[in-house]
């Protein structure tokens, strides 16, 4: 894929190099000489722990671990990081090797091998049917956040690359990959992380090698027509770099000229963006100008576009506004005396070692520095930014970057069991994390294992933490979990979950304990057949489950489910009613029934009517007429199932001589409060105030909320509603109103 022989990958095959070769010196490349001790202590105690071992994707762990440690090597990684990436997996197998390791090599070296470790986890959600792309999108970005959560030293994202890579150096050596999930990816996250990075001999490699098995088909298609017309693409190549090279030489520019790499996914990516065919691809035929100076770039581009025709708008200034990773180069496209286009990038020496390593090539480490704290934290600020994820970073965006750098810290990302990442609040403990697996994993949460140990339930989580959790097959949350003071839990979320399971097992007793009281009353009116499922629709409840909880927090009287069962009950011959002409009514009726004087009337205990309510009545079986409010729903039940029976009605007039002793009529008046020391005592000044006589009370507490109904005698409906909005101002009353 190089179009000039001379040029050679920084791929190191482990097949390349038989068991006799020295890999410390190998290793070393570029290292002092103490370094090769320390690299072949690395190496025998790696050999020994992986010996025959395979990774998941049918590799050796070994040929995995030689072959992460190369490409450090390629990227001119320290010490640290090559013996990191040699002991990648001795965790695995080594209950001590975090110990052993920073005891043999030292505490940088084990800080790096503990963050491999845990990046290592990383996968993505497994791509089922069932899984929506939304879902695979939103579990990516958790993903590229975790890394940047765990990004505290930019040597542990670049091994992370290095083991990327390897695996699909493996998959493609054997000419197959097992798991589509990693070419995915590969594609999705760790390609675009090292963009973001800058490494971009890495960042090829991943595109070129993930979409050789995600688009095997369109893969080979570009590749054979990259092979069909590989010697005439060569032989043209060739001439266009020795007439360059001999026309730089004459403006006395000193200069390398060679073919640049062809990389099918950019050449695939370029035909489906512009709509182009494979001919017309600049890219396919491409020289690379590597100079001493910066303005040598400028002097050899003008060169370029007198030997060439440039094409307009195909120019790039990177050098004046590098790209978003502080990529530099100058980009053109030109057009050849065979008609045909050709791209060429012209780039000082230091521009091509950061465009191939991106941040590896410049990156300084402490390792004792007198100076070089502030440095190097400076590096680790600016690794944030990179990895930001912004294509983009203008100086309005600043600001916004360093915000969301520093929400980081508010967030930890943890791992299940299955390697899906689950974002927390910081502080967040193994029950918060249950709870947001799933609500019932969060009930029966009864311990957890963070990275294979044990934990109390109140340990504070950290980010790149394998966390799973021990359920028992049946059971709720504790009280306990509720206390802030025990730090059992720290979201809101988790919180909210756990109270509204202490209230559903409130209501499920009230619910019992309505049915009991429901099944009581129709035994004792002897109405034990009726269906309790129409009785609840008649009393306006869309199920019976509501039904019961009314009547077990008291909103549902004996009195009102005999009223809904009677229409029920079997018809019998009544005299008929006969309407005469009203009489003027006497002074002493309360209640006035139109066309029927002096018929026995009864106030229905069900909705307590008061004047000046509407009202209406019901001819009931030997008792008279029963006097409802038209608004109450028990009377409007019976209505639509007898309306023979409704008869109006209207309030009858005092005398002068009753006014004095004004009739009072009982009215229940319920509230709902969140419950404290001296509620009760509050709402009563209320009554005592207005001089209201209050015949009854009836008050229930349930998690922390007040239930409270007055029966009051009014003379009628003023003094209700006066009395109301009173309480309703009362501390603590969440609402007041007329039962």
């Amino acid at each position: 894929m190089w179009d000039n022989p001379g040029m050679v990958s920084v791929q190191h095959s482990v097949a390349n190099t038989d068991g006799e070769t020295p890999f410390d010196e190998v290793l070393a490349d570029g290292l002092p000489p103490a370094a090769r001790e320390v690299l072949a202590r690395a190496v025998e105690w790696a050999r020994a722990c992986y010996g025959e071992r395979q990774l998941s994707s049918g590799e050796g762990v070994w040929e995995h671990a030689l072959g992460m440690a190369l490409i450090a090597v390629s990227l001119r990684l320290d010490l640290d990081a090559r013996v990191a990436a040699l002991l990648f997996a001795v965790h695995e197998f080594d209950a001590k090797a975090q110990e052993r390791i920073e005891e043999d090599f030292g505490p940088l070296t084990g800080k790096l091998a503990e963050g491999l470790r845990r990046l290592n986890r990383l996968q993505i959600t497994s791509r089922t049917e069932t899984g929506t792309p939304a879902d695979l999108r939103a579990q990516t970005e958790v993903l590229r956040k975790m890394v940047l959560a765990l990004a505290e030293d930019i040597r542990v994202v670049l091994l992370r690359l290095a083991s990327r890579v390897q695996t699909l150096r493996h998959f493609t050596l054997h000419k197959e990959c097992t798991n589509l999930d990693i070419a995915r990816e590969s594609m999705d996250l760790y390609a675009p992380l090292a963009n973001r990075l800058g490494v971009w001999q890495l960042k090829w490699e991943l595109e070129d090698l993930a979409f050789r098995f995600l688009e095997p088909e369109t893969y080979k298609k570009i590749a054979k027509q990259l092979d069909e017309r590989r010697v005439e693409r060569e032989a043209f190549i060739a001439a266009s770099i020795e007439r360059l090279k001999h026309d730089v030489a004459a403006i006395g520019v000193k200069a390398e000229v060679y073919g640049r790499p062809k990389h099918i996914f950019s050449i695939w990516n370029k035909m489906r963006k512009k709509n182009v065919d494979f001919d017309q691809v600049y890219d396919v035929r491409a020289l690379r100008v590597l100079v001493d100076k910066e303005q040598d770039c400028y002097a050899v581009l003008g060169l370029v576009h007198e030997l060439w025709e440039p094409i307009e708008q195909e120019f790039d200034d990177y050098i004046r506004k590098p790209k978003g990773n502080n990529y530099q180069s100058l980009h053109t496209a030109v057009r050849t005396a065979d008609g045909r286009a050709m791209e060429v990038q012209i780039r000082t020496n230091d521009m091509h070692r950061h465009a191939e390593m991106g941040v590896a090539a410049h990156w300084r480490y402490k390792e004792g520095a007198k100076d070089g704290g502030s440095d190097y934290d400076e590096k680790i600020s600016l690794l944030r930014q990179l990895l930001s994820w912004r294509d983009e970073v203008t100086d309005g965006a600043v600001w916004e970057e360093h915000t969301k750098a520093a929400a980081l810290d508010d967030t930890v990302y943890v791992v299940t069991p299955q390697g899906r990442v689950i974002d927390l609040a910081a502080g967040a403990t193994p029950i918060d994390f249950a709870y947001r697996l799933h609500t019932d994993i969060g009930h029966r949460c009864r311990g957890a294992r963070v990275d294979g140990q044990m934990v109390p339930l109140d340990t504070p989580l950290k980010s790149g933490q394998k966390v799973e959790i021990v359920v028992a097959k049946q059971g709720g949350p504790s009280r306990d979990w509720l206390n802030p003071q025990l730090g059992y839990l720290v979201t809101s979320n988790a919180r909210a979950k756990v109270r509204r399971w202490f209230v559903q097992q409130d209501e499920d007793e009230t619910m019992v304990q309505g049915r009991a009281i429901v099944t009581k009353e129709l035994q004792r009116g002897g109405m034990t057949q009726a269906n309790q499922d129409d009785l609840a629709s008649r009393l306006g409840f869309k199920d019976p489950q509501s039904f019961y909880l009314a009547v077990g927090r008291g909103d549902i009287s004996g009195r009102q489910i005999h009223n809904a069962v009677l229409p029920e009950a079997p018809p019998v011959v009544e005299p008929e009613l006969i309407i005469r002409e009203s009489k003027k009514p006497s002074s002493e009726d309360k209640v006035l029934v139109v066309g029927v004087g002096r018929l026995l009337t009864q106030l229905a205990r069900c909705c307590k009517p008061v004047p000046p309510d509407p009202i209406q009545g019901f001819v009931t079986r030997g008792r008279g007429v029963s006097i409802h409010r038209t608004d109450c729903s028990s009377f409007q039940n019976i209505a639509r199932h007898h309306p023979e029976r409704i008869v109006a009605a209207t309030w009858g007039s005092s005398s002068a001589a009753t006014k004095a002793h004004a009739d009072v009529y009982p009215v229940d008046i319920s509230l709902e409060a969140h419950d404290r020391p001296g509620l009760l005592r509050d709402v009563s000044d209320v009554f005592t105030r207005d001089k209201i006589n209050v015949i009854g009370v009836n008050t229930v507490s349930k998690s922390g909320r007040a239930f409270m109904r007055f029966t009051i005698e009014v003379s009628g409906t003023e003094p209700v509603q006066r009395v109301i909005q009173q309480i309703g101002e009362v501390k603590g009353v969440v609402s007041a109103s007329r039962a």
